[in-house]
């Protein structure tokens, strides 16, 4: 089979599409003929060799989603069938023409979404809906400020959120970002810059002084300490990414006063029954709201695996709006 394959640890230069050996199914899993796999940031670090995927994953294939259909059945799987259309979280070597996933991990694609949109809903997806619900604890009515409003996470996280009767106030350092992000439920569209961005105390005037709820950060760096000062009582600072760097300085003080919580996330390196327990609960609680039109995945571009390189190269100029697709 092909898929998509870093010679070495690098920039874009390493990224091709080559021949591999294709895997099998083991009990309990299913063989996907991949159609789509959506890009995500994740793909970037594993190229540098920054982000490893687990024991038992190669580090040479990235991929953590997939939509397709299921080409072959594992031992003792049941409830689906060879044909059914899928759509998966991977650990890795998703961006292939086949991979493995395990039955408890598909979801079925609905009813009229095409494989190339299912391939971009997974990922973003259910990190939204965990950031949001599990882990942030979003309730109706509450607000949600939501950075970075153009990544595929935000623009998920941002439609999830507006269904379930939240406030949305969004950031970006582009204003084309954020008005095509009040097309997707963005009440508020905050304009940040660069150097030095302040938000918090736009934040509080929008929120009647009271700030926000729940707060989903893929920034990380300057963002920490306005993220403190933009908090509701008890309100739960979620980091998702730390792309503006890792280190911070923060006001505990603040944080105290505020009853606040900070809390960091990732999905790939859970054990396996926690990301069935996300990925149900997203089934559960998104598929319908995908079914009645109120969410929908955000595609920037579909490329073929063959462009692969360019893909690579499109997201780190963070241009993007929603999520880059390969088509296999």
């Amino acid at each position: 089979m092909k898929a998509v394959r870093f010679t070495g640890k690098g920039g874009p230069e390493v990224v091709e599409l080559a021949e591999v050996v294709a895997p099998r199914p083991a009990r309990g899993e299913v063989l996907v003929r991949v159609r789509a796999a959506a890009m995500n940031r994740a793909d970037l670090l594993q190229r540098r060799g920054l982000y490893p995927p687990p024991p038992g994953f190669r580090e040479d294939i990235p991929g953590l989603e997939l939509a397709g259909e299921i080409a072959e059945l594992g031992e003792a799987v049941t409830g689906w069938k060879v044909g059914d259309q899928v759509m998966a979280i991977a650990a890795g070597e998703a961006q292939a023409e086949l991979a493995v996933v395990h039955e408890r991990m598909l979801l079925r694609v609905p009813a009229g979404m095409s494989l190339t949109d299912a391939g971009a809903l997974p990922e973003a997806g259910l990190t939204a809906h965990d950031a949001l619900f599990t882990i942030g604890g979003l309730r109706p009515g509450a607000t949600v400020l939501v950075h970075a409003a153009g990544s595929g996470v935000a623009t998920a996280a941002l439609q999830i959120a507006r269904a379930a009767g939240a406030l949305t106030i969004g950031t970006s350092r582009t204003a084309d970002k954020l008005e095509k992000a009040r097309a997707l439920g963005l009440d508020h569209g905050l304009l940040v810059g660069k150097e030095e961005p302040r938000f918090a105390e736009e934040v509080k005037k929008l929120t009647g002084r009271r700030g926000a709820a729940v707060i989903l950060d893929f920034v990380g760096g300057a963002y920490a300490s306005e993220n403190v000062a933009s908090l509701a009582p008890g309100g739960r600072i979620v980091v998702i990414g730390t792309m503006g760097g890792p280190k911070v300085q923060l006001d505990l003080g603040l944080l105290m006063r505020a009853r606040g919580s900070i809390h960091g996330t990732v999905l790939r390196p859970r054990p396996l029954e926690e990301k069935i327990a996300a990925t149900q609960a997203f089934g559960r609680d998104v598929l319908p709201l995908i079914a009645a039109g109120k969410v929908k995945p955000v595609v920037d571009a579909v490329l073929p695996a063959a462009r692969a390189r360019e893909a690579h190269e499109r997201m780190e100029k963070n241009d993007s709006f929603g999520k880059i697709v390969l088509a296999f």
